[in-house]
């Protein structure tokens, strides 16, 4: 019987020495050196690019740094870029996906549809449908690596772009790359991204401000499965009993498109040149390309009042004649006023002495700008 008992004692030491083998595992696999691959940046941009079409579903993680200010028209952007926001992610496309903020006290879920989104918040039993807008605020899908990594490289040219080597991602090799964006107005030092080798997803990004140490933001996979998940996972019905809301316009883009006129903004601006994009209000130019762009709005007083208040108020603000700028981290904005009438609104990935440029560059607002 001792016999007996003394080898099954030994046989569980072996089943325990197996399962804590097993469970530590991920780890070793994570912390294996990741395979590189002799591929030039402007080839592996390309694969990235192409990755849109990549079905998954994980978890990831982003962090951000900007101490943005909190107005009415920023205090989700705010909040959204100057934390910690988990989430977990079912992507089958752009249009066809769901993304969930996890947090202490609840969740919130974003089922997105090729028109718009719903969200919905638990705690508050309350469905909000959104319709897809040409200059809508930054939301939670728009932090995912994957989606963040193609919009920053998909205007970078080739001059701007380096390899970086390889490093291990959420258990899956990733190649690195670096853009370095060639305006000299550009308030952004680098962007880098880390894509899937074997299919070009980005599985990390990292973006750092001119004369910054710690990122702006990095936004990472944790865990991540490569398989096109079930589109009943990502369809949303409001169920019985919630409130169900539209959401409202950002009384910014509501109040340029109903109130202001169309005003003669110059073609280039501090050496952006100034481009198109359907949907918006003919009032507000937008400048630049890639990482460095910069947005001009008119702005009535009314609003310009309550903007000016929360801009002064903000962290590291800079007031003087009236004007107030703010820079946090690549982001800067400043609210312009020029004599007699209404106000300009600056906002970009540009330094702030490229923002103090600009205002001498655009045309006096004059009585009749408005509607």
């Amino acid at each position: 019987m001792a016999a007996r008992g003394h080898g099954a004692a030994r046989r569980w030491a072996v089943v325990a020495a197996l399962v804590a083998v097993l469970a530590t595992l991920p780890a070793l696999v994570g912390a294996l050196p990741a395979g590189d691959e002799p591929m030039s940046a402007p080839g592996f941009r390309t694969a990235v690019l192409a990755s849109e079409r990549v079905g998954f579903s994980g978890y990831a993680e982003s962090a951000g740094g900007l101490a943005l200010p909190v107005t009415d028209q920023l205090t989700s952007v705010a909040d959204l870029l100057s934390d910690r926001t988990t989430m977990r992610v079912w992507w089958r496309g752009t249009s066809d996906n769901r993304v969930d903020v996890v947090t202490p006290s609840g969740e919130r879920d974003v089922h997105s549809d090729g028109s718009g989104s719903w969200a919905w918040d638990y705690e508050s039993q309350t469905a909000t449908r959104t319709t897809a807008a040409p200059l809508a605020q930054p939301a939670a899908p728009d932090l995912l690596p994957s989606s963040l990594g193609r919009r920053l490289l998909s205007e970078a040219t080739p001059d701007e772009l380096s390899r970086l080597g390889a490093r291990r991602i959420a258990g899956r090799d990733a190649l690195g790359l670096r853009l370095v964006p060639d305006a000299a107005s550009s308030s952004v030092s680098r962007v880098d991204v880390w894509a899937d080798r074997a299919t070009g997803l980005p599985l990390q990004v990292v973006v750092l401000a001119k004369g910054a140490r710690l990122p702006a933001l990095d936004t990472r996979f944790i865990d991540l499965t490569l398989a096109r998940p079930p589109s009943s996972v990502i369809a949303f019905e409001p169920p019985s009993g919630a409130i169900v809301r539209r959401a409202a316009p950002s009384d910014l883009l509501q109040e340029a498109a109903r109130r202001l006129r169309p005003i003669p903004l110059p073609d280039s601006l501090i050496g952006l040149s100034r481009r198109q994009l359907d949907g918006v209000p003919d009032g507000i130019a937008l400048y630049g390309r890639g990482v460095t762009l910069l947005t001009v709005t008119p702005i009535p007083d009314r609003l310009a009042a309550g903007l000016r208040q929360a801009l002064s108020q903000a962290p590291g603000a800079v007031v003087k004649d009236g004007d107030i700028s703010v820079a946090a981290g690549p982001l800067s904005l400043r609210l312009y006023s020029p004599p007699y009438v209404g106000a300009y609104l600056f906002t970009g990935t540009v330094t702030l002495a490229a923002l103090a440029g600009a205002t001498k560059e655009i045309p006096a607002l004059e009585a009749g700008w408005l509607r």
